[in-house]
């Protein structure tokens, strides 16, 4: 085990206390300690794990689950804050910054019953379990049939509901199933071209007070940059599209070599006019580049009648 260097300052970090929030701030935890860093967690109950029985689309978006590690943030009982990226707003408070993007785990989404095999086997007027308005208008798109209905909680309480039968399926994301040795779990994994993810999803990203430069240099290290610039101009879409984690908005890219390529995906919940799709490819070995690309997405959708 790696000594703590005395001359690193401690740091806190401020987590959500589901089993996967504890996960990922444990992890980074280690990757800090490993640097010789005296690293300690503070546990937090957020708005978002205590309103569970409206949508989050309903209640302020995804940005009820940072809230309250913000605060701690401010009022220095905490350091840096280990979020889902797909959790984050795409406009941080002033005064906050992204510190570190970590490298990406499976941005996918995940089929999971205890009956059915795939999406194409459930019957007609199935009912399938989510959260999230993306994944709704996607699975309308490929399943106008199904019943899609409302799941809230953290994942063991997802997966709780699913196997008491509340549900005939649900759709969760793969990483925080791998992150948590759920694979077994797993029936079916979207491609990308099938379901495609929400911004950010599958990344980690670490937050703290814009002010504390000793913090975003310990964090360098574990940032990962072809993740990041994916998920710039990913989050760069969503934030072009009006910047709420709780929007009927997809967008995942992907890196090859210099060239980044990007799709996006924007759906009526109610059903009523079908998917806008837009895509693009560009030169991006920079945050600015991959922030240029998704703000061109994000214009080929609005052009094609989303939002």
């Amino acid at each position: 085990m790696t000594s703590v260097n005395p001359s690193l300052p401690p740091i806190v970090i401020a987590t959500r206390e589901s089993r996967l929030a504890l996960w990922q701030a444990e992890h980074v935890q280690t990757l800090l300690r490993a640097r010789g860093h005296d690293v300690s967690l503070l546990g937090m109950t957020t708005l978002g794990d205590q309103i569970l029985d409206r949508s989050l689309s309903k209640v302020g978006g995804k940005g009820l689950f940072v809230k309250e590690l913000e605060t701690a943030l401010q009022d220095g009982s905490a350091d840096i804050a280990v979020h889902s990226l797909k959790d984050v707003p795409m406009e941080l408070p002033d005064g906050f910054a992204l510190a570190c993007v970590m490298e990406r785990e499976d941005a996918r989404d995940a089929f999971v019953s205890p009956q059915y095999a795939s999406l194409q086997d459930l019957p007609h007027g199935a009912v399938v379990g989510t959260s999230s308005l993306r994944r709704q208008v996607l699975l309308q798109a490929l399943r106008p049939d199904l019943k899609i209905e409302p799941l809230r909680g953290n994942l063991d309480t997802r997966l709780r509901k699913l196997d008491e039968g509340q549900y005939d399926a649900i759709v969760l994301a793969a990483a925080g199933l791998k992150r948590l040795g759920l694979h077994a779990r797993v029936r079916h994994e979207f491609a990308p071209t099938e379901m495609l993810p929400a911004a950010g999803q599958g990344a980690l990203g670490i937050e703290v007070r814009s002010s504390r430069q000793d913090l975003i240099e310990a964090l360098a290290p574990l940032a990962h940059l072809p993740t990041w610039i994916r998920v710039t101009a990913e989050r760069a879409v969503s934030r072009c599209m009006g910047g709420s984690c709780s929007m009927p908005l997809a967008a995942y890219a992907r890196l090859e070599g210099a060239v980044l390529h990007l799709d996006a995906a924007w759906g009526d919940p109610q059903g009523r006019t079908p998917l806008v799709r837009a895509s693009g490819s560009s030169h991006a070995i920079t945050l600015e580049q991959a922030n240029h690309l998704g703000e061109g997405v994000a214009a080929q959708l609005r052009a094609g009648g989303a939002g």
